[in-house]
């Protein structure tokens, strides 16, 4: 047996093992292993061949922007500055039909500059936001599709964790993949917005009846008192970023820092909730480090069977060209996001096509936010959706199903589908602020 036919037949035993329910990193540990194995022919040599990939990745400086990162969005959620963001985005638009809908993209919009997690923003827009919309006459199923839609923005809007892993996985700057991901991502809110408004305008008996002008008016002053902080607190990471100030990593930290000043001042981050962020903090970045190291033994066992290089040559003998090798891909991505989560899409269909892209000459950041925005989709797909499933554990109503949630959540996924063709036919919506 080549090792090629070792690296095909670990592959399919790594999708079978997931879709029997065992946890992707301990697949691909385990798959990885059993392949370096079969193929050195060595179980001592596959242990300190993998062991010396795992020691490497976490060692490596750039990682620690994931704790950082993770810590400022842990501490911003439990500070109320999703409250605050969302009574600012609502005080903007509520006039308009369908204005409380348009507040909460607007808020989740604001909510994702400063955290980066989408999970943390479905959940804390179903709190906030859903009771309300349904007080004013949106149907339950349309005001949870909307928190689901917009929460998904949390993952391309810079800070991004999926952003982040995407660059430690093909070694690319991450201060430029948060920058291919400004524009796409505020083109993905004005559309979800725009889609919003029409939605309720055009098809009332599946939005419900929105009422006009609800809402709390709230005093300028006031007004001012909940949006400066957070101004501040987005000026002051992505502007030390960008502007040459901060390493990715310094930004992370300075976040961090005045996110914890900005709690301590409001008084919400007693020290009850001060534990729960730092030990959140830890079960994700030990997740994340877990997959990351699982993802590099995975690499590893790749390279050493030789299946992405015969892939590549497949490919070029397909004469297929670009455009096939990328429609080809985002199908595979969409569909493996109907049964996986986010990061292990990543984790085992980026490692695969580096080796096809490099020769094409593709442009990696342009790639990354193609593959963010497909993996996004996924979010909102059944059976798995990750964001309806946190949605369903937080909302506190019998009578919203999953089914309801994925069906409210459709025409985000569909608007998604359109900025993801936007930025294929023009990649300068990613690459004009690299």
């Amino acid at each position: 047996m080549t090792p090629f036919d070792i690296g095909l037949i670990m592959l399919a035993a790594i999708v079978v093992l997931v879709m029997v329910g065992l946890y992707v990193p301990i697949a691909l540990m385990a798959c990885s292993f059993a392949g370096v194995w079969a193929i050195k022919g060595s179980p001592i040599l596959a242990s300190k061949l993998l062991g010396l990939s795992a020691a490497n990745t976490i060692a490596s400086y750039e990682f620690g922007v994931v704790p950082l990162f993770v810590l400022m969005g842990f501490l911003v959620a439990e500070a109320g500055i999703g409250r605050d963001a969302y009574d600012v985005a609502n005080a903007a638009f509520r006039r308009l039909r369908g204005g409380l809908g348009l507040g909460t993209v607007g808020a989740n919009a604001i909510f994702a500059a400063i955290t980066g997690i989408s999970i943390a923003s479905a959940a804390i827009f179903t709190k906030i936001a859903v009771p309300e919309m349904v007080r004013h006459g949106y149907r339950a199923r349309f005001a949870v599709g909307i928190v689901a839609g917009s929460s998904v923005l949390g993952m391309l809007i810079p800070p991004s964790l999926l952003l982040i892993l995407y660059g430690v996985l093909t070694e690319q700057s991450i201060g430029d993949l948060f920058l291919a991901g400004i524009l796409p991502g505020l083109l993905l809110a004005v559309f979800f917005g725009m889609g919003v408004v029409l939605m309720a305008i055009f098809a009332p008996g599946f939005t419900g009846r929105p009422e006009i002008g609800v809402g709390r008016a709230i005093p300028a002053t006031e007004l001012l008192f909940k949006f400066i902080p957070i101004a501040a607190l987005i000026g002051l990471v992505l502007g030390g970023l960008y502007g040459g100030f901060f390493t990715p990593v310094e930004a992370g930290a300075v976040g961090a820092i005045g996110a914890l000043a900005l709690g301590l001042l409001k008084g919400t981050l007693p020290p009850k909730a001060l534990w729960k962020v730092l030990v959140d903090t830890g079960l994700v970045t030990a997740a994340v480090c877990f997959l990351i190291i699982a993802a590099q033994m995975y690499s590893r066992m790749l390279a050493f069977s030789g299946v992405p290089a015969g892939f590549g040559s497949l490919v070029a003998n397909a004469d297929i060209g670009l455009w096939g090798v990328l429609l080809a891909y985002i199908v595979v991505v969409i569909i493996a996001g109907m049964i996986l989560d986010s990061s292990s899409i990543l984790l085992i269909l980026v490692p695969l096509m580096l080796p096809v892209l490099v020769p094409l000459n593709v442009d990696l950041i342009w790639f990354g936010i193609i593959t963010v925005l497909a993996v996004e989709i996924g979010l909102l797909t059944p059976p798995f959706g990750l964001s309806v499933y946190v949605i369903k554990s937080v909302i506190d109503d019998p009578d919203v199903t999953l089914g309801e949630i994925f069906l409210g959540a459709a025409p985000f996924a569909a608007i998604m589908l359109l900025v993801l063709g936007l930025v294929l036919i023009f990649p300068v919506i990613a690459t004009a602020l690299v």
